[in-house]
């Protein structure tokens, strides 16, 4: 090829390049075999990051310890303010929740703790629990209502629980945000 002129057109000029060439051996078609991919729990990732950017806060006020009025309201120290009005306004997704319709204080109390193990154990972050509010009970007031707030403030791995939305149960129900893993 050295001494011959190569035409002028880009097809002649390639074609007189690749003269020599001589194809590779067929080793057969090899598909790539792609890793199959875990979904990615988003929603969760950002809830522990907040709960985790909130849980490092040394601010609280007292008064957010404490049950204002009627309303079920707790956090626990060294937790800031607004992690409480987050978990109001039900910024954490619910996933799971636990009714005690029709159970006793000693059965409730055991369907309570077993729920708090297992959610924490599964790295559950937000829950709800339903009390009820005792219109069904002996002086039509809730029995379960007190009880819970008192189990749940013994929890070591409860952070922070208040009231309800009303479209989640309002005053019939506590929505709890746990510790994460």
């Amino acid at each position: 090829m050295a001494g011959r002129v190569p035409p002028a057109d880009d097809a002649a000029l390639f074609k007189a390049a690749v003269e020599d060439a001589r194809p590779l051996p067929e080793h057969g078609k090899v598909e790539p075999v792609l890793p199959r991919v875990s979904p990615i729990p988003r929603q969760r990732i950002r809830d522990e990051q907040q709960a985790l950017a909130d849980s490092l806060s040394d601010h609280i006020a007292w008064e957010d310890a404490m049950e204002t009025g009627e309303e079920l309201v707790f956090l626990r120290t060294g937790l800031r303010r607004d992690t409480l009005k987050k978990l109001r306004r039900g910024h954490w997704v619910l996933q799971a929740e636990l009714d005690l319709h029709g159970l006793v204080s000693v059965e409730a109390r055991q369907e309570v703790n077993a729920f708090i193990a297992g959610c924490s154990k599964r790295g559950l972050r937000c829950v709800r629990i339903i009390h009820g509010k005792g219109l069904r009970s002996k002086n039509r007031e809730p029995v379960l209502r007190t009880k819970v707030k008192n189990w749940l403030m013994q929890k070591d791995e409860v952070l922070a629980f208040c009231q309800a939305r009303a479209v989640d149960g309002g005053s019939g129900a506590v929505v709890v945000l746990l510790k994460s893993s």
